[in-house]
């Protein structure tokens, strides 16, 4: 199997804990996450399967989008539900119109702090590794960009949101940053992820029900060729002759007669709709295999 799956993972499972159940589900090795999920969070989480696991280099800027639960009234040194409260509770009342001039304050690009049990390196260690250890350590401010931050409900002091953001945003900090501004605390009560890329909820199966369809042996129902990723690619269909000399490293030449935009890229894909490489612009016409199937 050679393609993606797009798994709704379940809370309480680590991003690696899927994959381990993935690669038993699917019977190789050969598998990779685009990016993480904290245990506590929900939702989707697109897997590379077999071959497809070497394009995951194209895959490191897509925008997510999450629906989560701020929770005011006590911060937690984890940002979220799983850590231990950071103080008594305040049990606020929530202004609505303050909390929004709050969130309209995390939009946009801005430097934030990560939270201190995260996956984010420190002298070559996980700082949540360190936090286990109670080693204090003190995470520098990364840019993010945040498109959007809706509030869906206020319900009481639980606050509904949809956050629409690039890559590497903690909506962990957002919540904890936003109980800071509001002077009563806040953590993350709950996360669900609805899209990652051009992957959503609507392609998600659960690991129950691809454990159901391994069993079956249709798994591959579930699975994403990967000639079809990354779609902004143009695809280039190669003969034979051509997919033996993607396969040697030599350059590809391509139609000219039809246009590809802006892409730097196109997928060579052969008649029967295998992915064999892809290919980068070195001349109008002309591509180098920089990624070969």
């Amino acid at each position: 199997m050679n393609g993606l799956v797009v798994v709704d993972k379940d809370q309480g499972w680590t991003s690696h804990d899927v994959v381990g159940k993935m690669r038993r589900i699917a019977g190789t090795k050969k598998i990779g996450h685009l990016g993480t999920l904290d245990p506590m969070a929900t939702g989707v989480l697109p897997l590379l399967i077999g071959r497809a696991t070497r394009l995951a280099q194209f895959f490191t800027s897509n925008d997510k989008v999450y629906e989560g639960i701020i929770r005011f009234g006590f911060a937690t040194n984890t940002y979220d539900a799983e850590g231990e409260p950071a103080g008594p509770d305040a049990n606020p009342a929530i202004d609505r119109q303050a909390l929004l001039e709050v969130l309209n304050r995390f939009t946009g690009t801005f430097p934030q702090t990560p939270p201190p049990v995260s996956a984010k390196k420190v002298d070559g260690r996980k700082a949540y590794e360190l936090a286990r250890k109670n080693i204090v350590v003190e995470l520098k401010p990364v840019e993010v960009t945040v498109h959007s931050i809706d509030l869906l409900d206020l319900n009481g002091r639980d606050a509904t949101v949809r956050v629409h953001c690039a890559a590497g945003t903690y909506v962990r900090s957002i919540a904890h940053d936003a109980g800071l501004l509001l002077g009563c605390g806040a953590h993350l009560a709950a996360l669900r992820r609805s899209k990652s890329g051009a992957f959503d909820l609507a392609a998600a199966r659960n690991l129950v029900e691809l454990q159901d369809l391994a069993s079956q042996e249709r798994l591959g129902e579930a699975l994403i060729p990967s000639a079809r990723l990354l779609p902004d690619f143009p695809i280039e269909i190669v003969d034979s002759i051509t997919e033996a000399q993607i396969r040697n490293g030599r350059d590809f030449r391509v139609s000219p007669f039809r246009g590809r935009g802006d892409s730097r890229h196109v997928k060579a894909v052969t008649r029967a709709g295998e992915l064999v490489a892809i290919g980068e612009i070195v001349l109008p016409n002309l591509y180098h295999p920089v990624l070969v199937m």
